[in-house]
């Protein structure tokens, strides 16, 4: 069973503010709509807009910053509530928590009487949420947002006709190249769950990456994450008695990210990682307060630091309340519930739950890897790209010694000239080719940056390809090499001093029955494939 809370952050941003009218109001983060009350969605505002655009669509609309541990801080009094009808419950994340549905449901007499029981007790602390049940974890978040009791054993039926994107649609539940894998996924056709769940598990896991057979079970109505369980040594739980005991927040926040900090030195020593996390509270008078923390990726000690927060802010606020601690805190507990090999999972250089380098980007795990190769190859060995300024597309970026100044070679804020228009290619390459005309001689660029003959072909290697469409020439710069005439149609390999690029669609129905297109450049008297776009 799944309980979804729709647009808690902007929920959680109402109650921060005191709004309990139903204002308009919108979550910005980087200068745009993350989230909005559904009030400001009858008056147009929508994810993904600008602040200035959101507020010409609504001019009385309320705007605040995103804030993480605001929404985890509203949520503890919602997950308090849920954890009075069903004891055992997992956040995914502030706004949407799991529970274990076969058991509460006997008790209740139905799965549909343990939905109602959840709902009305959401409703109680002032919340609308959404409880959706099916066989499985991923069936029921979604079944959550429609709040559907999905039958059992229809997991499979109820997913087939959704659309692929829904296997990113929750960030808890996706790594952060699923993305990625959405994307490819529609442009190979599949656009819907049934689809995709239809291809053989082999072929799979040999065209796609280990998150995408996982994503595969998940379309296909199985467990989405089975993770390797491994035994967890005793002496991982981490223990810490508060003398003198904590009764403030900054405090308990402070000593949370020392307690993630040691828990994790206790994985990496025991070459492990943890993907379920209980955090337990203890008050001088034995009051105790749990909470347990699901993610798809492996807690890192900044995000196991942020949820320790959330959970002791959100108890900490309601003291005195009836609700909130009856004393101050005199133990905090980690103990780890859910252990994986770090080997056996994937991971992408950069994304969200990832610590980063300020200086490159890149994760912890691979900073330690890349620093690790310097030491065996040399530090020459390792280089990273950073943005550069240019006019083509490999120019745009340079690759700089790891550890060393990431500066680029050509600063990117400068004016650009001629600089090649957005987008960029796809893929940079390097290989010779050939621009044909209709009577198969070569088309050139003449001095005032045209086509000598309209392209009909392009040789590449021993192949000809016909061009489908074409554009350009978009001259760039002169070649020094070549002499400069007043002929203005004469062809560049003899008496012309232009560099140009151009792009060509190139007809390949008959071969693979799709198209490619190829940004050229001529330079030099000839013409090379310089990018390939997707």
């Amino acid at each position: 069973m799944a309980l979804w809370c729709p647009d808690w952050p902007a929920v959680a941003a109402a109650r921060g503010l005191g709004l309990v009218g139903g204002e308009p109001i919108a979550v910005l983060a980087a200068g745009r709509v993350v989230a909005c009350s559904r009030s400001a969605r009858r008056a147009g505002v929508r994810r993904g807009m600008r602040k200035r655009q959101a507020q010409s669509t609504c001019p009385e609309l309320q705007v605040t910053p995103a804030d993480p541990h605001r929404d985890g801080r509203f949520f503890d009094p919602v997950t308090t509530a849920v954890t009075a009808v069903v004891p055992m419950t997992e956040v995914l994340r502030p706004g949407l928590l799991v529970m274990a549905a076969d058991r509460a449901g006997r008790y209740f007499g139905g799965e549909t009487e343990l939905a109602e029981a959840v709902a009305e007790a959401v409703e109680a602390v002032g919340v609308i949420g959404r409880v959706g049940v099916a066989d499985n974890l991923f069936t029921a978040v979604l079944a959550a947002r429609s709040g559907r009791v999905v039958p059992p054993g229809s997991d499979a039926d109820f997913l087939a006709d959704r659309p692929v994107a829904d296997l990113a649609i929750e960030p808890s539940l996706s790594s952060p190249e699923r993305d990625q894998l959405v994307n490819l996924l529609w442009r190979l056709g599949l656009r819907t769950l049934g689809r995709f769940a239809a291809l053989d598990p082999a072929d799979v896991a040999s065209r796609f990456s280990s998150d995408a057979v996982r994503a595969h079970r998940m379309a296909a109505g199985r467990p989405g994450r089975r993770p390797s369980r491994a035994p967890i040594p005793p002496d991982l739980e981490v223990t810490y008695q508060c003398d003198p005991p904590v009764d403030r927040i900054d405090a308990a926040v402070f000593l949370g990210r020392r307690l993630a900090e040691d828990l994790h030195r206790r994985l990496m020593s025991a070459a492990l990682a943890c993907t379920r996390l209980t955090v337990h509270a203890i008050t001088d008078s034995g009051q105790r307060h749990s909470r347990t923390w699901r993610c798809a990726e492996p807690l890192t000690p900044e995000a196991t630091a942020d949820r320790i927060r959330w959970q002791l802010e959100g108890w900490l606020t309601t003291a005195g309340t009836g609700s909130g601690p009856d004393g101050p805190l005199t133990r905090l507990i980690l103990e780890p519930v859910e252990l994986v090999d770090p080997g056996g999972l994937q991971h992408a250089l950069t994304g969200a739950g990832l610590p980063t380098d300020p200086g490159t980007g890149l994760g912890e795990r691979a900073r330690r890897s890349l620093v690790r190769v310097q030491g065996l190859l040399g530090g020459e060995a390792v280089r990273v790209p950073v943005p550069s300024g240019g006019r083509g597309p490999a120019e745009r970026v340079s690759l700089v010694t790891y550890g060393d100044k990431a500066a680029p070679d050509r600063p990117v804020d400068a004016a650009w000239p001629d600089a090649l228009a957005r987008p960029l290619p796809a893929l940079l390459t390097v290989g010779d080719a050939e621009l044909l005309d209709a009577a198969g001689d070569p088309v050139t660029v003449t001095a005032r940056g045209a086509f000598s003959a309209e392209p009909v072909e392009v040789m590449l290697g021993r192949g000809r390809r016909r061009v489908q469409w074409w554009a350009g020439p978009w001259p760039f710069g002169i070649d020094d090499g070549a002499p400069v005439t007043d002929d203005d149609t004469a062809p560049f390999a003899r008496n012309t001093a232009v560099a140009a690029r151009a792009q060509v669609l190139l007809d390949e129905a008959g071969q693979s029955g799709t198209s490619r297109a190829l940004l050229l450049c001529f330079r030099g008297a000839r013409w090379s494939v310089e990018g390939v776009y997707e």
